[in-house]
């Protein structure tokens, strides 16, 4: 039975020329776990958003919604709200209460219904979810990932039909990301509640969908089984889209495998191993080099918010040198957002030593630390945006550097044809999507032209094609002498882009190393690529190297 029907959908922002949404027609059926996927800027959000009346976006809209049979703008606002949940990319955008029993109730208070119904149902959804450690505590003291559970758990008391999710883990770090998968999961299963899921990290999701839904451009090119997917991209050859595909499916579809394509790290392990030997075992790395001029250096940083809170920052050293990429990885909450801010100035450590340049930190100016030496890219790009269009956002640092309009022009296209950002140069930054937002928020950086860039989850929101122009971006930079400190939760990006790793816990920096060495040695905190070869290929971190060591062992394969 259909739960949501979408018929001849057509979307336009206001003084758009070109459609956000382009005659989409498509069906999801009751206790489906759909994907919607694609290329940042496609669409996905805004599709996402037009289903949920109280936060659709303005604009002209041709076509028709139907939930349950029943245009969505005539259901009556109780069963909307009930009925359709959704779950934000940015899990604070969503707590509205102090604490989390207060959150669990917010919403069936808001419906009006009794005291002793309303903590029932809060106390079996917190039993259900394993909040009943931390209900009493405050939203402000939680994890990314307990807030983003408990987001869902905020909608899932109301008993909803149909749960919205818009990135819900783009703000996770991998662990915290899969346990809210295999939550969401439970939900589906458990419950048979519909799911539609907008999400660029496809690898423990693909698995699990029933239907992937792919767009391009705004328009709807496949709605179908995930197993499919490579079989239609062979026939219609889309490299941008088969980059996002997870890696088990994209060392199929590189190694032109036959048949239904693997989707798990199981599955494609027993592919490669039914199909190559490993006589050849080892890829062959680069050695590590690095400038003999240090730019960055912690000494035995230590840093707390207040004096009665416990250390964020715990005896962390460690050394960046010049025109290296260098990656900070770690679970929410553990020190690394805070790192850059330590390392920008804009939070003083109460012990250690940080130099810059070789000199320590204290004795530098405003001037010296922030005229074309330091730049940050905050985890809310958002706070960068001072305009109401893209291109006055970015005119105005070049104004404040005093380039003449001929100069100011010139950085500006450059810049913007380097990012891929001039069709969004008269938009509103508020009207961008997630990706769009990193995109714009660099190109601000990029005109301040910084010799150490810190970067805070700069992959967040966007899309595989836009990781691989923005990781050669930022290797461009490098090799020019740009000092790059990212902090990602993104393991793919950091395993091909970075110099060095580190991961964060319990306060500090530690096991930092070359990404085949970091990411060799782990089980959790590794690519998709390294688990499925585990025990078979000794150090294949990327998805490239998987086939590269089975075409160097396709002269004696077991099919022959």
């Amino acid at each position: 039975m259909e739960i949501l029907q979408i018929k001849n959908l057509s979307f336009s922002y206001p003084n758009k020329n070109s459609k956000a949404i382009d005659d989409i027609s498509l069906s999801i059926d009751e206790g489906d776990f759909a994907v919607i996927c694609g290329e940042s800027g496609c669409g996905k959000s805004t599709l996402l958003r037009l289903i949920k009346r109280e936060i659709a976006p303005f604009g002209e809209l041709s076509g028709s919604i139907e939930y349950n049979g029943k245009k969505i703008e005539e259901i009556d606002k109780k069963t909307s709200a009930k009925d359709i949940g959704f779950v934000m990319q940015n899990p604070d955008t969503q707590i509205v209460t102090d604490r989390v029993w207060h959150e669990l109730a917010f919403g069936l208070e808001s419906l009006g219904y009794d005291t002793d119904t309303i903590k029932r149902k809060v106390a079996e959804m917190a039993s259900y979810f394993g909040i009943t450690d931390w209900y009493n505590k405050k939203t402000t003291q939680l994890s990314g990932g307990q807030k983003q559970l408990l987001n869902l758990a905020s909608v899932m008391v109301m008993n909803p039909k149909l749960i919205l999710l818009d990135e819900p883990t783009a703000q996770l770090d991998p662990i915290a990301a899969s346990n809210f998968i295999n939550n969401l999961q439970k939900v589906n299963k458990d419950l048979g509640i519909t799911v539609l899921l907008v999400e660029h990290r496809l690898e423990e999701i693909f698995p699990i969908a029933d239907k992937i839904i792919l767009l391009n451009s705004g328009e709807l090119i496949y709605c179908s089984k995930p197993q499919g997917i490579v079989d239609y991209l062979r026939q219609n050859p889309k490299e941008h889209i088969v980059k996002a595909l997870p890696t088990a499916t994209r060392i199929f579809e590189k190694l032109n495998g036959i048949g239904d394509a693997p989707l798990t790290v199981k599955d494609c392990k027993s592919y490669i191993i039914s199909n190559y030997k490993n006589n050849i075992k080892k890829i062959q790395t680069p050695k590590y080099e690095h400038s003999s001029i240090e730019k960055v250096r912690l000494k035995n940083v230590y840093f707390r918010y207040e004096k009665e809170l416990p250390d964020v920052l715990e005896d962390v050293s460690f050394t960046v040198y010049e025109g290296e990429h260098f990656c900070i990885l770690g679970g929410n909450a553990t020190g690394k957002s805070t790192t850059l801010n330590v390392i920008a100035g804009l939070l003083k450590a109460y012990r250690g030593k940080i130099y810059i340049d070789g000199k320590k930190i204290t004795s530098l100016s405003q001037k010296d630390l922030y005229q074309n030496n330091i730049a940050l890219l905050p985890q809310n790009p958002q706070a960068l945006f001072v305009e109401d269009n893209v291109y006055d956002d970015l005119n105005e640092i070049c104004k404040n550097r005093n380039f003449d309009k001929a100069k100011a022009k010139k950085r500006i296209e450059k810049i913007c044809n380097d990012l891929s950002i001039n069709h969004l140069l008269d938009m509103h930054p508020y009207d961008l999507s997630g990706g769009e937002i990193q995109k714009v928020a660099l190109a601000k950086l990029l005109l301040l032209e910084p010799k150490i860039l810190l970067l805070d989850e700069p992959t967040k929101g966007i899309d595989a094609y836009a990781k691989e122009e923005l990781g050669e971006i930022l290797d461009s930079l490098s090799k020019n002498g740009v000092t790059i400190i990212t902090v990602t939760h993104d393991i793919e990006f950091a395993a091909q882009y970075a110099s060095r790793c580190g991961l964060f816990f319990n306060g500090e920096l530690m096991a930092v190393s070359t990404p085949y060495e970091f990411f060799s040695g782990n089980s959790f905190y590794t690519t998709s690529a390294n688990k499925i070869t585990r025990d078979y290929f000794d150090n294949a971190i990327m998805c490239d190297d998987v086939v590269k060591l089975c075409n160097s062992n396709k002269g004696a394969t077991k099919n022959e």
